[in-house]
């Protein structure tokens, strides 16, 4: 992994406005995340995982504190960052081919067509072009959600709990999967989610976060070889101490 900063937090607060109630969300984030790095955020429901992401893509300009890319502050959503949800979020009346289509905003119809071809082999979903999502299982149309994703080559790739909806066997599965994808693309990648192994499993780094209003408690370092045996020891002692810290604050 290369060490430069790709993305840079630094005392980041978010609080909402409801109907006169002021509700924090986040409270003095500071961040970094390395290029080429998978950064894993676990916390419970309610702590912020989502709204920080919403924030590094630029949907969420409404916070104090600072968030660049690149050394450039983040104004507003761009191309330059990919977003996954829990729900692939697919266009039912259109094909994959064309749900694909729907995020691509540059090329002829010929590199489109090239495009969008080796973005679903990249996913494995080569002969499904023709498919509608009514077609596909849970784990096939995440996969197109991902090929939509990335298919701009986007250089920082949001994950917001991209496998929670799966059944356990297709959610071990597209994990692997997810390493071989991003052995080719080698996308800064950060990805929130409930599941402590999950963030073992994939991450670089795993940032543990406190109850509303969010912070930092504690972050842990993965250094084991990709992809991962997970009953390893060094795997299975990390997600015991990773659990621990998530767990702690409830006696």
């Amino acid at each position: 992994m290369s060490e430069q900063r790709q993305v840079a937090i630094t005392n980041l607060s978010k609080t909402y406005h409801n109907q006169g109630c002021d509700v924090p969300a986040l409270e003095n984030i500071c961040l970094s995340v390395m290029r080429h790095e998978i950064l894993s955020v676990v916390g419970s429901s309610g702590c912020g995982k989502s709204t920080l992401l919403r924030i590094i893509s630029g949907l969420d300009t409404e916070y104090t504190g600072m968030v660049t890319i690149e050394g450039k502050k983040v104004a507003g959503a761009g191309r330059d960052r990919g977003i996954v949800f829990q729900e692939p979020r697919l266009l039912p009346w259109l094909t994959v081919q064309k749900n694909i289509e729907f995020a691509l905003q540059k090329g002829n119809r010929e590199e489109r067509e090239r495009i969008i071809a080796d973005h679903l082999a990249l996913v494995g979903l080569t002969g499904f072009e023709k498919a509608y999502p009514g077609q596909l299982s849970g784990g096939m149309a995440q996969r197109v959600a991902i090929a939509r994703a990335l298919v701009n080559r986007p250089r920082i790739l949001l994950l917001d709990e991209p496998f929670g909806a799966l059944d356990a066997l297709t959610r071990l599965k597209l994990q692997k999967e997810f390493f071989r994808i991003w052995e080719q693309e080698r996308t800064t990648i950060v990805m929130v989610t409930h599941d402590i192994e999950e963030a073992v499993y994939l991450g670089d780094r795993v940032i543990v976060m406190s109850d509303r209003p969010g912070t930092i408690k504690k972050e842990f370092f993965i250094d084991l070889p990709k992809p991962r045996d997970r009953s390893n020891r060094v795997f299975l002692r990390l997600k015991g101490e990773i659990y621990r810290e998530f767990h702690n604050d409830l006696g």
